[in-house]
């Protein structure tokens, strides 16, 4: 990877949180130099000093977050009104249908899992709190660029399908019939086996002259389940987690609208 000339010294250090954050486990040098472009000196120059201040952990020459990072995160956890407002929905979507269901956003071209609740059955599908992929394929990605705002959706397939047209063309005719369908659907996109739905949530009220909301997504809903088992009652887990989505934007504007009198 090469580094962005236009990168500057705050962002760096943006640039190796990030990249430990993402990878799932500890990085040596030669993991983090790949992933983020600098220069060795200046790679150990941002740890040296994310290190001092807690963010990053070092042990036997492997780095990963350090305990500040925690603190964020428990942050994160207790505070986010996203979070908080989709939590109770999520759980009983999961109850119901008893499938795994996750609460998703877009962050730097990448998909980001913020809340999951997992499935009771001992087959079960799921996207790990905290777990990346690629804003590119799946039901959570297309759900995501669906309902970004045209600049944004358009700079992100420029930047994951710059070498393939015939993929970007493609891909731009599935998001318009997501936009009127209002959720997205996929099987063994991103892990085999694995069908999803996802519905966007909206923290803003807002109709198009088709019905269909028209304000940029906060994040989406997606309900997650082995392919075999969601043979035939597919049009009914998506109907579940519509609902589902529905009612959490109905909250998540209730609570901003609060919170902001």
């Amino acid at each position: 990877m090469n580094q962005d000339p236009s990168v500057t010294g705050a962002e760096r250090l943006l640039l190796v949180l990030t990249a430990l954050a993402s990878h799932g486990k500890a990085m040596s040098v030669k993991d983090m130099l790949a992933v983020t472009g600098l220069a060795q000196s200046t790679l150990y120059r941002q740890v040296a000093l994310l290190k001092r201040w807690g963010f990053v952990a070092e042990d036997a020459g492997y780095y990963a977050p350090g305990p500040v990072s925690l603190q964020l995160a428990v942050g994160f956890d207790i505070n986010s009104l996203l979070v908080e407002s989709s939590r109770d929905g999520m759980t009983q979507l999961s109850r119901t249908t008893q499938e795994s269901v996750g609460l998703v956003v877009a962050v730097n071209d990448q998909v980001i899992c913020l809340e999951m609740i997992e499935s009771t059955h001992s087959l079960r599908c799921s996207f790990e709190k905290g777990r990346a992929v690629p804003l590119r394929a799946g039901a959570s990605a297309k759900s995501l660029l669906a309902f970004m705002p045209d600049k944004a959706r358009n700079d992100t397939l420029d930047r994951q399908f710059a070498n393939d047209p015939t993929g970007r063309k493609a891909i731009e005719a599935e998001l318009n019939e997501i936009r009127s369908r209002g959720y997205a659907v996929s099987d063994s996109e991103v892990d085999p086996g694995v069908w999803g739905v996802s519905v966007p949530v909206f923290r803003r009220a807002a109709r198009g002259t088709n019905g269909h909301a028209s304000a940029t997504a906060s994040a989406s809903i997606t309900l997650m389940a082995p392919s075999s088992r969601a043979a035939g009652r597919e049009q009914q887990l998506a109907d579940w987690t519509v609902r589902t989505a529905q009612s959490i934007s109905v909250r998540l504007q209730a609570e901003s609208f609060q919170r902001n009198a």
